[in-house]
């Protein structure tokens, strides 16, 4: 089917009222841990990179603290393991894709799939392999992007979120990359944060946002507000709005933003998709994907069209949105890293908050890295 739902969540969750001592947002009983200083829940599926970046050679990324490898085998498969030879403890990253296996640059000790020492070409004809392994992890490429599992591969795993959008001919891509020195959860309050548009002026796709509803679960936030749009794409040259500001006609359209553990999604009315796909770093580092898509459902002729044709098309226009996400991005990095360096300089002040969206996405992430997380210090809670 040629199209994709777009919707909050059809089950029933109460909408949360606005408590009184709204002006501030007040953590549980419970909470030890500044908020800044909380982990993550490893037991999701995090994006630690864009599948055009995993190519022949081995690709070393970081996850929460996390060194790992990546690298393709000879199927084109996508494998990830602890990014550490257990001999010296350098980066296999460094090193070689030989055939399906990894081979370290310092000694040329080679490593299968499952982390398994199975060369070492120096070895003596009367010594054994000796028995060291080093992590495998649970890796799924989808949607243009690696998705990796860095908790507990034993138990149930949900599926990842994904993308549908970015294979799709009806959408429209454009990515870049957030590169931030921050706490991840300042990105999420900045995602979820409508009432910004002051910060990106030319930058910015809404005016006005009226929030109608609120929706909060264990796992994720749902927030439904009502907004006035500075895009209609009715017509194929509609996408020259992106960077021509003087088209731009305001008119209203709903406009719906979800945090979904650990990610981020937003749609604007029927034309825009929006997501940012989230790899925590560390506790003051944090990387992101954000994707903008460009719906060209209402075009029906278009759709009568062959699928190569379309196809054409989609590529075509890929990244014609960058420009407006790099300007943005800029913009809100500097702010975050702003809230970053005011958090170190002063840990006990605490912001006066009256978004009651920031309150649940705050109680979500507190929450998780409680559930599954770990402390800054790597200590289990």
């Amino acid at each position: 089917m040629d199209t994709l739902n777009f919707s909050p969540p059809s089950h029933p969750v109460a909408s949360q009222r606005l408590p009184r001592n709204h002006g501030e947002v007040v953590p549980s009983q419970s909470a030890k841990l500044p908020l800044r200083a909380l982990g993550v829940n490893l037991n999701h599926w995090y994006v630690v990179a864009r599948s055009s970046e995993i190519r022949t050679a081995p690709v070393g990324v970081r996850l929460w603290k996390r060194s790992i490898v990546l690298y393709r085998d000879t199927t084109g498969q996508v494998r990830a393991l602890d990014d550490r030879c257990p001999h010296r403890q350098v980066k296999l990253s460094s090193g070689l894709v030989k055939g399906d296996e990894l081979e370290c640059a310092y000694h040329g000790w080679r490593f299968n799939a499952e982390g398994h020492c199975t060369t070492i070409p120096y070895l003596e004809p009367q010594q054994k392999l000796p028995t060291c392994t080093i992590r495998p992890y649970p890796v799924r490429e989808q949607d243009g992007f690696i998705w990796l599992f860095p908790g507990d591969a034993t138990g149930e795993m949900p599926p990842p979120m994904g993308v549908p959008e970015w294979d799709h001919v009806n959408y429209i891509n454009s990515v870049t990359t957030i590169e931030c020195d921050a706490h991840y959860s300042f990105l999420i309050e900045n995602l979820m944060d409508m009432y910004h548009g002051h910060l990106h002026d030319n930058y910015q796709a809404w005016a006005d946002p009226r929030l109608e509803s609120l929706e909060e679960t264990p796992d994720r936030v749902h927030v439904h507000y009502q907004a006035q749009s500075y895009y209609t794409i009715n017509k194929i040259w509609s996408v020259s709005q992106l960077f021509i500001p003087a088209l731009r006609r305001l008119h209203p359209e709903p406009l719906d933003v979800s945090y979904l553990y650990p990610h981020w999604r937003a749609a604007l009315g029927k034309d825009f998709r929006i997501y940012c796909l989230l790899c925590p770093i560390d506790e003051t580092k944090t990387r992101a994907y954000l994707l903008h898509f460009t719906s060209l459902e209402g075009f029906p002729r278009l759709h009568k069209l062959p699928t190569w044709f379309r196809r054409s098309v989609k590529n075509l226009f890929f990244n014609s949105a960058q420009k407006l996400l790099d300007g943005l991005v800029v913009q809100d990095v500097l702010m975050m890293e702003q809230e970053q360096a005011a958090f170190e300089q002063h840990p006990d002040r605490r912001g006066i908050e009256v978004n009651r969206a920031i309150a649940s996405v705050q109680r979500l992430i507190r929450g998780q890295g409680e559930r599954q997380g770990e402390r800054l210090d790597g200590e289990v809670v």
